[in-house]
């Protein structure tokens, strides 16, 4: 038979997954002989089988009695008795704390009789009919589904303006009547007075918890498995409420906030439970608790600095006292900021509890990403106008605009200015260059504005869905308020608020450690900064001593270059060179699109080589000595040609005004031929290259000369040709022989040995299903998650939360968009394929990825998992990745 109960003393720290979290960690303390209430813990196990069948397997109710029993006769006390009563607490324990997310129901066992027993046992009528409205009051919400407002409303009418401490046992007598007739009336049955059917109903309650709207919602935040369940604690209660010798409290071992050594916590006299969290009245600080009761104080600091050594971290613990008796009624590893976080695990390995190893696991890549954007000055005044998605974060102040052209005018004389659009679109990257943040009404955190912004390290706030929009009148409305073009406006990307006026910023001193070094960022804090940034450098320096992933950038210009090896980078992962024909040097693809011959096509390549010549130079130049792998042009050629709309309008209307339009008309037939219904699955990428003769040839003759002009001059130019979206050993074949003609061409004019690494992106699940074919043509594999993620999914980045998401994470088929994080069972599976297969056939085959989930941490661990050799993300993402990859390496090492 299945054992679906444990007493305190059968579990111990590491049966979290079976006695959740709460109950592992009293069993713990158990163990340890700390003064623990006793008491017994219905498992993960029985959640998961009453979630699954509606109603608790048929033996647990036998052995809850069983349980039940051994705590009566441990105690000498029976559960409801009418003579000094036994009462419970049902509280519930997942395996990862979700504090506030599910029930908790005290003094189970109170009635109308042994509510008298308990007076008489404590020689105390009001602290009893006090213990017997709380449970009325908890169970009537939580088991029982009334409206808390109606309690709360009954209870200060009832009080008239008084504290609850200054009620008689009389006025709570009459709460309970009050709160009895209420559940009555909106229930249509009694209070339960039968004990044991309140422990049944309250141990359901608490099982129900588990699937509430917020604990669901606070489950996809965390991204916590929906299916672990919770367990239920079963423990004698110890009462805070008996008088001023009692009292209850919540304590830390080191400031959660800050990370600060020392005692942390409040403490609330003649108090119960919730009473401390609920805000009903003001605590007292611990050092106040040591004046009150000196004994149970020390007695507290004594446990406390017992747990974080026993459990070597920060401790979160929960206590009462009862007339001067200590109780610890809970711990856990504590909640803290990323600032806390950091701090800790460097006084930890200071203080000789752990290894740098150990500490390096305590901190997050997502945590740093929290240290290193600027916040909003908390002492400005600000007004909010309405509330996104927080797509990218940090803190941006500025004026507002409405296009990309205007960003670039405004931004250019000195003004820091906000891009605001309905969305985004490739056009727009000029404008949010120039922008200090973008702010669009459409889109989710994963659509072109969210993408590209956190790429370049842009605050952005998208999905604004109650801002309107008017680019035409530049100008935009939520609800009463408005701004208009010039008007100051602030966005926060890491909350999605948006407000009116200008709040300043405040610089990130994590940020400017990254940028400016130790030396310089510690030369303009305070010491407990200044011991935050030590912290942030230490475990930093760390992981990228026992990292075995290297971590590139992706950069398109000189300036994302030099910015990334500031930050770290060994080399650049992705160059997009579609990004280096945008703005004026759009005309160029267009005369390449527009030719009608072939003279004309080769003209047009011409003026475009020293163009492409000089990128790379300056490419190249700033990352000597390190790989620089150069993507061929990727996107739909249309991309680079008008809207085909707008054209169409323009050309009828200078048809009726007798104009002549043969350029327009020539543009117009040039987008006939190229539209698509479908784009991103056209013509685009590899399929360019082999449709449209010398666009490749161009590209690669330009990465050749710009690298012979290099290496002329001494400098270590390392270049890689990257071929995209293959998904045939033949395209890459064909494009191949191309690239080692145009480089034995360029070798010869220069007198120079000339041989670049050749490569692909493999982002089709095609390519990953034949890497061993494409492995024969291919010294490098290059995984492009995003598009790779579309193309095994079938959905677009841009469009998938606008369309569905939100219902998709509503109804728990996702937990995370697999475009924020891989997406491991489908398309890890395909990457796992693709290593393997591809190693299979070139065993030196060097593998890395290129897409969004190379700066993400949890995608960063699956990708040294399964054994490539680089990750590359943007430049801002690279501390991220490398403490990641230091994260990953430790847990590989230790797992």
């Amino acid at each position: 038979m299945t054992d679906w109960v444990f007493d305190f003393v059968q579990g111990d720290k590491d049966s979290k997954d079976l006695l959740g979290g709460k109950g592992a960690n009293l069993a713990e303390m158990t163990r340890l002989g700390l003064p623990v209430p006793p008491g017994f813990t219905i498992t993960t196990e029985a959640c998961r089988a009453y979630l699954a069948d509606g109603v608790e397997p048929s033996a647990l109710r036998v052995q809850v009695t069983m349980a039940l029993r051994r705590l009566e006769n441990q105690l000498g006390r029976r559960l409801g008795d009418v003579v000094d009563p036994l009462l419970v607490s049902v509280r519930s324990g997942a395996k990862f704390s979700m504090p506030g997310m599910m029930e908790t129901v005290l003094n189970v066992g109170l009635n109308d009789y042994s509510v008298a027993g308990l007076a008489e046992a404590a020689n105390d009528e009001r602290f009893a009919w006090d213990s017997y409205r709380r449970l009325l009051q908890m169970f009537g919400r939580t088991v029982l589904g009334v409206d808390p407002e109606v309690f709360d409303h009954a209870f200060s009418s009832l009080k008239d303006g008084r504290a609850d401490t200054d009620l008689s046992a009389d006025d709570l007598k009459e709460a309970v009547q009050r709160f009895k007739d209420l559940i009555v009336e909106r229930t249509g049955r009694e209070f339960p007075q039968d004990p044991r059917e309140q422990l049944d109903m309250s141990m359901r309650a608490v099982f129900d918890s588990w699937n509430t709207p917020r604990a669901r919602v606070y489950r996809r935040r965390e991204r916590i498995p929906h299916d672990l369940g919770t367990a239920v604690n079963v423990c004698a209660m110890v009462f805070g409420n008996l008088g001023d010798t009692s009292g209850t409290g919540v304590c830390f071992t080191r400031d959660p906030a800050s990370g600060r050594t020392g005692v942390y916590g409040d403490y609330l006299p003649n108090a119960q439970g919730e009473d401390v969290v609920a805000g009903i009245r003001t605590p007292l600080a611990l050092d106040e608790f040591d004046k009150l009761d000196p004994t149970s104080s020390q007695q507290l600091r004594t446990a406390m600095r017992r747990l974080e050594t026993h459990y070597r971290d920060l401790c979160d613990i929960e206590f009462t006292v009862e007339r001067g008796k200590l109780w610890l009624l809970q711990t856990r590893v504590g909640k803290r900021t990323p600032a806390a976080a950091f701090r800790i695990a460097a006084q930890l390995v200071d203080e000789q509890l752990i290894t740098l190893d150990e500490a390096l696991s305590r901190v997050t890549g997502q945590q740093f990403v929290q240290l290193m954007f600027p916040q909003f000055d908390p002492k400005a005044p600000r007004e909010l106008v309405t509330t996104g998605l927080a797509a990218s974060p940090g803190a941006a102040a500025g004026r507002a605009v409405f296009d990309a052209a205007a960003a670039v005018e405004w931004a250019a004389r000195g003004e820091s200015v906000i891009l605001v659009r309905r969305e985004t679109n490739p056009d727009d990257l000029e404008g949010m260059i120039a922008a200090a943040g973008v702010l669009t009404a459409r889109g989710g955190k994963t659509s072109h504005a969210a993408v590209v912004a956190r790429g370049m390290g842009r605050t952005c706030v998208c999905g604004a869905e109650e801002l309107d929009v008017d680019p035409v009148a530049r100008k935009a409305r939520a609800g009463q308020l408005s701004f208009a073009e010039g008007d100051r406006i602030a966005i926060d990307g890491s909350t999605g608020a948006v407000f009116l006026g200008e709040v300043p910023v405040v610089d990130s001193p994590v940020s400017r450690y990254l940028a400016e070094g130790l030396e310089v960022a510690l030369s303009e804090t305070d010491e407990e900064t200044a011991e935050l940034v030590r912290a942030v450098d230490r475990l930093l320096t760390h992981a990228d001593e026992v990292r075995r992933l290297k971590v590139r950038a992706n950069a398109d210009s000189g300036e994302d270059a030099r910015r990334a090896r500031a930050l770290g980078a060994e080399g650049i992962g992705l160059c997009r060179t579609e990004h280096m024909f945008l703005g004026d040097r759009r005309g160029l693809i267009e005369k390449v699109i527009l030719a009608e011959t072939a003279d004309e096509r080769d003209a047009a390549l011409s003026m475009l080589l020293p163009v492409q010549r000089a990128d790379f130079l300056e490419l190249l130049t700033e990352m000597a000595g390190l790989p620089v792998t150069i993507r061929l042009l990727d996107p739909p050629l249309h991309e680079f040609l008008p809207d085909r709309a707008d054209l169409l309008v323009k050309v009828a209307r200078a048809e009726e005004r007798g104009e002549s339009s043969a350029v327009d008309t020539k543009l117009l037939s040039a987008v006939e031929r190229l539209h698509e219904s479908n784009p991103m699955l056209g013509l685009r990428g590899v399929r360019l290259g082999l449709v449209v003769p010398g666009l490749f040839t161009l590209q690669v003759r330009a990465v050749a000369e710009a690298t012979a002009e290099l290496r002329a001059k001494g400098v270590e130019a390392c270049p890689e040709i990257m071929v995209p979206l293959v998904g045939s050993a033949m395209e890459l074949h064909l494009i191949r022989q191309e690239v080692v003609e145009v480089l034995a061409e360029v070798a010869a004019e220069h007198g120079i040995e000339l041989s670049f690494p050749i490569g692909t992106m493999i982002e089709l699940p095609r390519a990953a299903l034949t890497a061993d074919r494409i492995a024969e043509e291919a010294e490098f594999f290059s995984f492009g998650t995003n598009d790779l993620t579309q193309t095994t999914w079938g959905f677009s980045r841009d469009d998938v939360e606008a369309a569905f998401f939100a219902t998709y994470l509503d109804k728990g088929v996702f937990t995370v968009s697999p475009f924020e994080t891989l997406d491991e069972i489908g398309v890890g599976q395909l990457i796992e394929i693709a290593v393997e297969r591809g190693r299979g056939k070139r065993p030196e085959l060097h593998l890395g990825v290129c897409g969004e989930h190379g700066g993400d941490p949890a995608s960063v661990h699956f990708f040294h998992h399964v054994g490539l050799d680089y990750v590359s993300c943007s430049p801002f993402r690279v501390p991220v990745a490398r403490l990641e990859a230091g994260r990953a390496a430790i847990g590989s090492a230790t797992g």
